[in-house]
């Protein structure tokens, strides 16, 4: 699925009078029961593995959730006009404002710009205000034990009980998406054992309530993957009416490696020289940055020549979310932001 599922989608609830079990499929509990010995074995305390499993079953609707197939509805015009919009640009303004002596010093430790931190913040929660309230142990629970995707949350359900057994957050607080993306950060729990931090110092990573390590493990996250603070994501270019990201001298030379579903659509990377020698321009016109860097074409709108520039901070942020369309929303809504800093 190329533009991945941030668009509007129509799905159906399975029914929920019980999950029609696949042949030799464990019943839950049985199946659970070697959980809580894994669990033991793995160093988990008694303490958090009794509190946290006590009279758990699966969430039917979590598995149907699971199982919806996307009808995406929307273009690329409508998915950015309904995710960076005016309110959303209004309240980032306020919320940086707000915050923004700890989204500096956040900054200048991980090197990423405040202006991007709030975006994700932004389009992950709404800037905090809603971060899901499903059990993420329910859910990961039910994801694991239904067969189809069940090693990776089996991983993930070890690792949500260990950020529990490490003091972060109780059972009854971690509260998330269905997937199990929780806090301000919509962080899986792998990637807050990988990530998450606690810049406050108090001994708890607590991407929920605090918003410094909300903004710190996001800036983590990026810088991570090869964040730099010296450039931004992208930009808007127009291009010759016979160009491109699919023509065959801009065609890419091997798969790329990683998120390949989003950058497959792209061309390959030319440096800004090359893309000024083949005719592509600022929006306004005028000449593109003269800077030594790489970026490669794409264009997800249906606006004739025009399409996007996008450099390396563009894939951080498609490390946080493979889609274009959400990469692309991240790096106008801090562009929108850019005065709040």
């Amino acid at each position: 699925m190329r533009l991945l599922p941030f668009l509007l989608a129509l799905f159906v609830i399975w029914p929920v009078a019980g999950h029609a079990e696949n042949e030799g499929q464990l019943p839950f509990d049985q199946w659970l029961e070697g959980v809580r010995i894994e669990a033991l074995e793995r160093g988990i305390s008694e303490e958090t593995v009794s509190s946290a499993l006590h009279d758990l079953k699966p969430n039917e609707r979590v598995v149907a959730l699971d199982r919806k197939q996307p009808e995406f509805t929307q273009t690329f015009e409508q998915y950015l006009a309904a995710r960076v919009s005016e309110a959303r640009i209004k309240r980032g303004r306020e919320v940086m404002a707000l915050h923004r002596d700890s989204l500096r010093a956040v900054a200048d430790h991980y090197g990423v710009q405040p202006r991007f931190i709030a975006a994700i913040w932004g389009m992950e929660t709404n800037y905090g205000g809603y971060t899901g309230g499903m059990s993420v142990i329910q859910s990961l629970a039910t994801l694991a034990w239904d067969p189809r995707r069940s090693r990776f949350f089996r991983s993930q359900l070890f690792a949500a009980l260990e950020i529990i057994d490490e003091g972060h957050i109780t059972a009854q607080d971690m509260l998330g998406s269905w997937a199990g993306a929780m806090g301000q950060s919509q962080f899986m729990p792998a990637s807050f054992k990988a990530y998450a931090q606690d810049f406050d110092g108090d001994g708890r990573r607590d991407i929920w309530t605090t918003e410094v390590d909300v903004f710190a493990s996001i800036a983590h996250y990026l810088a991570s993957h090869g964040w730099r603070g010296d450039m931004t994501w992208g930009r808007a270019v127009s291009i010759p009416d016979d160009m491109a990201p699919d023509n065959a001298d801009l065609a890419q030379l091997e798969t790329p490696k990683s998120c390949a579903r989003a950058l497959r659509s792209h061309s390959r990377n030319l440096s800004l020289a090359e893309w000024q020698e083949k005719g592509v321009r600022r929006l306004d016109g005028s000449a593109l940055p003269d800077v030594d860097a790489m970026a490669s074409m794409v264009q997800p709108g249906s606006t004739k020549g025009q399409a996007y520039l996008t450099y390396s901070n563009f894939r951080a942020i498609l490390s946080y979310n493979c889609s274009n369309l959400y990469a692309m929303a991240v790096g106008q809504l801090a562009d929108a932001l850019r005065d709040a800093e």
